[in-house]
């Protein structure tokens, strides 16, 4: 299954390289990074790695997504979402793929709360939220989720069926509700959950960056709940 590797990246350029070094060779097609508008060198050193860079200037996590996706070959089979931030191991990557190669799952969610994960890798706020969401899902859909994690991969035909389209915060959580809207199949697999290696989250990182967060993700939670099914 010939799959790509997705990573948008906002001023991560203490970060960047060291996570594109850790990817196991020969398992990507494709390594795009989505650099956001850094202010940084962040697109030098994901480039010195070797990675396709592309710029999104409008601000935005779904932004940088979805124009990574416009640079992908048209034969990728899958697609790997992953932080640039160093708090996902994309070593860990196979874990995601696997399901998606035995024909066992449309969508594979690496969910950094089945397994214990690094002290403080996850804030008190985070994991709050998590339940909160994740629960919200359960009622609303039916379906358990454990995480909204941003580690993930899916099948690029089920990806081209879902016609994502938030530019922000509401990005994954939109994935998990159009797949479960669409039929598609979707499972869990753990994943390891580390601190970031360097600098501050943009959404975590500060009061004003969760609660704008929390905001766009409960709203894309209510604006799924009340879509039919497709």
């Amino acid at each position: 299954m010939k799959s790509a590797l997705v990573i948008p990246a906002l001023n991560e350029e203490a970060t960047i390289g060291p996570v594109l070094e850790r990817v196991p060779a020969g398992m990507f097609a494709t390594v795009v990074v989505a650099d956001n508008g850094s202010a940084d060198r962040t697109a030098q050193e994901a480039g010195a790695r070797g990675a396709l860079v592309v710029t999104e200037p409008r601000r935005g996590y779904g932004s940088a997504c979805m124009r990574a996706l416009q640079a992908l070959p048209a034969d990728v089979e899958a697609v790997v979402f992953m932080d640039g931030d160093g708090s996902d191991d994309p070593r860990e990557a196979e874990r995601l793929l696997q399901p998606l190669r035995e024909g066992n799952a449309d969508l594979v969610i690496g969910s950094r709360v089945m397994v214990p994960g690094e002290a403080g890798a996850l804030h008190t706020h985070q994991r709050f939220g998590n339940r909160l969401v994740t629960g919200l899902l359960w009622i609303t859909l039916g379906h358990r989720y454990t995480d909204l994690g941003p580690f993930r991969a899916i099948r690029a035909d089920s990806l081209r069926t879902l016609e994502m389209a938030d530019p922000d915060f509401g990005w994954t959580v939109e994935m998990q509700i159009k797949a479960i809207r669409c039929g598609l199949r979707v499972t869990e697999v753990p994943v390891s959950r580390r601190s970031r290696v360097a600098g501050r989250s943009k959404v975590s990182g500060s009061l004003t960056g969760s609660l704008a967060a929390g905001c766009k993700i409960l709203w894309t939670v209510a604006r799924g709940a009340a879509s039919p099914r497709s």
